[in-house]
Parts: C-alpha cells; sequence; structure tokens
C-alpha cells in the first residue's frame, strides 16, 4: 500500500498549501498560497524539507488524521491548538502534544487537531512532502478555481493524501525556540492607489479608528468593520491590478483587505495597501480580531522587507534538538534497543 494519510475528519477548512503560483496573474490566475508563509517555512524546516512544501494549511478547527505509512514525521507551527495523538481510530483519548516541535508517528496512529485560538491558521508539515502533482508549479489550492492541491478543493472526509516517503528519517526530534508571531499594534501601509477617492475626513478615520476581523472573511478577502469610509469621487473605477494586502473600499463603505486567493483585477478604489512585510502577520487575524493602520514611506516598506527576509534565512538557527523529558525517555529507550540506561540531568539517555 503507498504510504498516505487518511481523513478521518477534514476540519472547518484544510488545504493544501504552498508558498503559491506566481507568474500568471496576467492570466487571471490567482497567486494563492499559505496565508501565513513564515509558520509554513517554520513547519517545514522542522521536518527537514525546502522551504515552499507543500503542507496543510488549517483554519479554525482542524482535522483528525491516521497515519498509513511505517512512520512519518510531522510538525505543527502556527496557531495554538489542542492536538492529540491517539493510538488508533477507535480510541478516545490520547497524548497532548504542543506546536512548535517535530514528532515521529507509527502506522496507525491519529492525530486529532482541534480548535485554534490566538489565530486562525495552523500548518501540519510531513517529512518529505505530499505526493501531489504540481499545478502551474505549485501545490496551493485555490478552492474558486477548483486548481491544484488535492481535487482543487478542501479535504473531505475519507481523502487519502499520499506522501512522498513510506518512511521517516533516523534522528531526533526538534524544536522552534524564539518565533515571534505576534501581531503588531497597528499594520504597515502605503496610502492609496486610489486615495485620491476619498476625503480627508475619511482618510482619517481609516487610519485613526480600529477596524474589526468580520465574519464573511477567507482566504480571498478580510472583511473589516469600523469606521464608515465616504467615497468622495464614487465607488466604482475602471478596474486595475490588485497587489497582495490591497485594500478595497466597495460602495457600502467597509475596508477588505485582499489575501492570497485575490483576484487578479478589481473595480473598486483602494484606499491603502499593506506592506509585504506585515502581511503573514495579518493572515493569521482570526475573526473578532482587532485591526489597525498606519501610513508609512515606500523607503520604510522596503526596509522592513529586507528585515523579514532576514528573518526567514534566520528560521534555521532557531531550531534545537528536543530533550527527553518525562513519557519520551521510556519510548526512546525501547528504541534503542537498550537493556538498561539513565538519564542524565539534561534528559538525553546514557
Amino acid at each position: 500500500m503507498s504510504p498516505a494519510l487518511r481523513v478521518i475528519s477534514p476540519g472547518l477548512l484544510t488545504t493544501i498549501q504552498d508558498l503559491g503560483r506566481p507568474g500568471h496573474q496576467h492570466l487571471g490566475i490567482p497567486v494563492s498560497g499559505a496565508l501565513d508563509p513564515i509558520s509554513l517555512r517554520a513547519a517545514n524546516a522542522l521536518v527537514g524539507n525546502a522551504p515552499g512544501v507543500g503542507a496543510l494549511e488549517v483554519a479554525y478547527v482542524g482535522p483528525t488524521l491516521s497515519v498509513e505509512a511505517d512512520d512519518v514525521r510531522m510538525s505543527f507551527v502556527g496557531a495554538k491548538a489542542a492536538i492529540e495523538i491517539l493510538p488508533d481510530i477507535n480510541a478516545s483519548a490520547g497524548t497532548l502534544i504542543g506546536t512548535m516541535e517535530s514528532i515521529h508517528l507509527r502506522r496507525g496512529d491519529v492525530v486529532r487537531i482541534g480548535s485554534l485560538w490566538d489565530a486562525t491558521t495552523l500548518y501540519v508539515a510531513v517529512e518529505g512532502g505530499f505526493d501531489i502533482a504540481p499545478v502551474l508549479g505549485s501545490v496551493s489550492t485555490y478552492i474558486r478555481g477548483g486548481m491544484g492541491g488535492w481535487q482543487g478543493r478542501a479535504l473531505v472526509a475519507g481523502d487519502l493524501l499520499p506522501l512522498v516517503q513510506n518512511t521517516a528519517s533516523e534522528h531526533d526530534e526538534f524544536r522552534l525556540e524564539g518565533l515571534d508571531l505576534s501581531a503588531p499594534e497597528r499594520f504597515r501601509v502605503i496610502t492609496g492607489p486610489q486615495g485620491d477617492y476619498f476625503s480627508k475626513q475619511s482618510l482619517a478615520s481609516f487610519f485613526e479608528g480600529k477596524y474589526t476581523v468580520a465574519a464573511g472573511s477567507d482566504r480571498m478577502g478580510m472583511r473589516l468593520d469600523g469606521p464608515h469610509l465616504d467615497h468622495l469621487r464614487g465607488y466604482d473605477i475602471t478596474s486595475d491590478a490588485i497587489a497582495p494586502g490591497s485594500i478595497q473600499v466597495p460602495g457600502n463603505g467597509k475596508p477588505i483587505v485582499l489575501l492570497a486567493d485575490r483576484q487578479t483585477t478589481g473595480g473598486y478604489p483602494k484606499i491603502a495597501t499593506v506592506i509585504s512585510a506585515d502581511l503573514p502577520a495579518l493572515g493569521r487575524l482570526p475573526i473578532g480580531a482587532k485591526v489597525a493602520f498606519e501610513p508609512v514611506t515606500i523607503d520604510v516598506a522596503v526596509a522592513a522587507r529586507h528585515k523579514l527576509l532576514a528573518e526567514i534565512a534566520g528560521i534555521g538557527g532557531k531550531i534545537v534538538p528536543c530533550t527527553l523529558t518525562g513519557a519520551n525517555v521510556t519510548p526512546r529507550l525501547l528504541d534503542s534497543n537498550l537493556i538498561s540506561g539513565i538519564v542524565d540531568g539534561q534528559g538525553w539517555a546514557a
């Protein structure tokens, strides 16, 4: 039997995402990809994958997955969640594990991910990745277009996701230390390109007020409730290009921040654009989160981008070996075929 993960229950919205398919927007094809590419990269790093290998993006409520491979290594990075490892699909309770660590699982083990809190997305990476053919260079799922990922859609119960590897590599587990996934107090934006479609009062309201992430937000756009924005010159423009983080204001005066699955062109005026360095943190925000904006210059945006790229390059330096504590000690000693063993004060078998 080919190695796979079986979907026992799919969660609220679980899709396969990588870093997206750039280069096709002139054909009307969105980039898609992870809402939070930082957490995706970190999850891949923990299991030894390249940064852009496809992983599961879990939104709000997680799936239950059964291992149908000899053994696998998995990691979980992003939102905090109750993640439980069950010995089989009939077990009622198992062992709770944390995020920011890799874990070694065997055939028949079941991973059950509950509700997420403090963020909207969690990324689940598997060593070697999924054995899925890319579409236009990417395995990212674009649901509206029925493209990429697993059959162009979110996961459903009964799906059997093929894996590249049937066995995990033999090494200790790792954890991430010091990866900051907190949201800034104010998200930085470049004003415009249609800032002149709004009165000075509306611009002041946008930057001085606070918004709430509203129901109806999805991978295409984040809908915001808050100060009403009046249009000075109407709310229809000749359709033009949509950049990641563009903030459109339709006729109801409520801003929409356009995200990974955004359309490639749009005909509503855009009051501002979130800078690229702040987009991963914005993509983590759950419904009900508070959002505020501040205008910055292009030079500030470029400097922030360089800082983000440096932080991305430094993810590998935040990965350290897991120490052995408590319930982890006995299984590791048995795996090593030791007749007897001593665990020192650092938790290592000697």
